[in-house]
């Protein structure tokens, strides 16, 4: 579906099914250069079992119109203007790397409406090297590839993939390719304020990590989860594509978290 957010046509994928703001609602926040398809496992199976799920892409990614945001914090404040607009009372925010800086920014704008965040493959701070910034500028498509080099772990690199018949580091270059890169990794490395943000959060957290995630390490992960309180799940055999490499690990973390809270508030 499209939601109007500030006069710009954002498209928000809903898993499948139409929008139910009676229902508790999930929302999924993609990293750097992507979009709603890094969660076409996960928002299919929650839209299935119960839930309403808004995955929408950034502004100038993909199907949204509108000029890319230039700041984390900019981001958060659109995301607050997302929810309202679906309509929706109470959400869960998930966010994958950069969509993980989103949520904690989001968090003070949407206050007790907030019921959980999770942290996929992310950290408090995500630093990007100059090089790969300037090579975004200069070319999206080499420095997306160069980022799908390290970004998917040791199986995929040999070719293995959870979805017969797709290649998920082919898929993830076509979309990168076409998405403001550069803006997002300048954004990413520009957010200082990840840590200050963790130590805010009021709300029930957790924290997903790849084994072999060479973009943000483990150990940063640890730390991040550390600063929430929380024990971080660590899957095997994945790196920072997590949502794509391993949706069904990635699933099955996310689900019992959320599902856990929920059945709480039953």
């Amino acid at each position: 579906m499209y939601l109007t957010v500030d006069n710009q046509e954002i498209f928000v994928a809903t898993g499948g099914v139409e929008f139910d703001a009676n229902k508790p609602t999930i929302v999924f926040l993609h990293g750097a250069g992507m979009d709603h398809r890094a969660w076409a496992l996960q928002t299919r199976y929650f839209a299935f079992h119960g839930y309403s799920v808004l995955a929408p892409d950034l502004p100038g990614h993909s199907l949204s119109s509108g000029e890319p945001l230039d700041s984390v914090e900019a981001m958060g404040n659109w995301l607050t203007k997302i929810v309202d607009a679906a309509g929706a009372e109470y959400v869960h925010l998930v966010g994958h790397s950069q969509g993980f800086l989103i949520a904690l920014e989001a968090a003070t704008g949407l206050g007790n409406r907030l019921q959980s965040i999770t942290a996929v493959a992310t950290a408090a701070a995500i630093p990007v090297n100059p090089a790969l910034i300037e090579t975004a500028q200069k070319s999206p498509d080499t420095a997306a590839g160069m980022m799908l080099q390290w970004g998917f772990g040791q199986r995929t690199q040999m070719g293995m993939s959870p979805v017969p018949g797709q290649q998920p580091i082919a898929v993830g270059r076509q979309i990168m390719s076409k998405n403001p890169l550069a803006k997002d990794l300048i954004a990413c490395s520009n957010y200082s304020l990840g840590a200050q943000r963790s130590k805010e959060i009021k709300c029930p957290t957790h924290v997903i990590l790849a084994a072999e995630d060479k973009m943000t390490p483990v150990k940063s992960g640890l730390a991040l989860a550390a600063d929430l309180g929380v024990t971080a799940t660590i899957i095997e055999n994945a790196g920072h594509m997590l949502p794509v490499e391993a949706p069904a690990q990635c699933l099955e973390a996310m689900g019992t978290f959320i599902q856990s809270l929920e059945e709480k508030q039953a």
